[in-house]
């Protein structure tokens, strides 16, 4: 079945896909960094060998030096069954060539740690083009909140029950780059690109500040 989103590059796009039948797709701690350490090995024109980085920590797998990077990561966040990726396309067929490395090795990985076979996510992964500046802008705090979903699963149905509590719970999330847009330095910031997003936050505080907008906000509809 052919994409309907075709991808250019320059363009931004929100790249997603979740386990298949919805199951979980990260059961331990080993697995998140697993996938973490794979959006960076990933993200080059050089064919990843998974077995070259066997045994090392997160930390050593996201210090390797890598060739040109064929995307740019701009934000992520990785939930127990499912993942969001904000990624600008740098080369032609980038955003494809990266998609097939990440979930062929991941895949990979967590088979052969499971004892399991087959397909592990839902089919192709989903895109939608960021065509203009606002919903590229809310892109960046929508997928920054998903982690609320955890400890609040109806929240933008309902309305969000603890501000505080949310708004802490993400500050102490470390599968997503909320962190690194909040300026707090760790090597998983090695991941993303920021400056390849227009300058959408000229602080910390207007990051924060536009990301609870969207917590308190959460029907108001911004279309691609």
């Amino acid at each position: 079945m052919s994409r309907k989103v075709i991808f250019a590059p320059e363009e931004f796009y929100h790249i997603y896909n979740r386990g298949t039948e919805k199951r979980k797709v990260f059961l331990l701690k080993a697995d998140y960094e697993r996938f973490l350490a794979l959006l960076y090995l990933c993200n080059n024109k050089e064919t990843l060998h998974a077995s070259d980085y066997q045994g090392s920590t997160l930390s050593e797998k996201l210090s390797l030096e890598r060739s040109e990077t064929i995307v740019n990561i701009d934000a992520y966040c990785l939930m127990p069954n499912h993942f969001h990726l904000l990624m600008q396309e740098k080369v032609e067929n980038g955003i494809s060539n990266f998609m097939q490395k990440l979930t062929t090795g991941y895949t990979m990985y967590f088979n052969k740690r499971n004892n399991r076979t087959g397909a592990l996510f839902q089919g192709r992964f989903k895109a939608t083009h960021a065509k203009d500046d606002r919903y590229l802008k809310y892109l960046v705090s929508y997928i920054h909140l998903n982690p609320v979903k955890i400890i609040d699963s109806e929240w933008k149905e309902n309305g969000i029950k603890d501000k505080n509590k949310a708004s802490q719970f993400l500050k102490n999330y470390t599968y997503s780059s909320y962190l690194d847009f909040c300026g707090k330095k760790r090597i998983e910031e090695r991941i993303i690109n920021k400056n390849s997003l227009p300058e959408y936050f000229n602080s910390i505080n207007n990051f924060e500040n536009t990301t609870k907008f969207w917590l308190d906000n959460p029907i108001v509809k911004v279309q691609p």
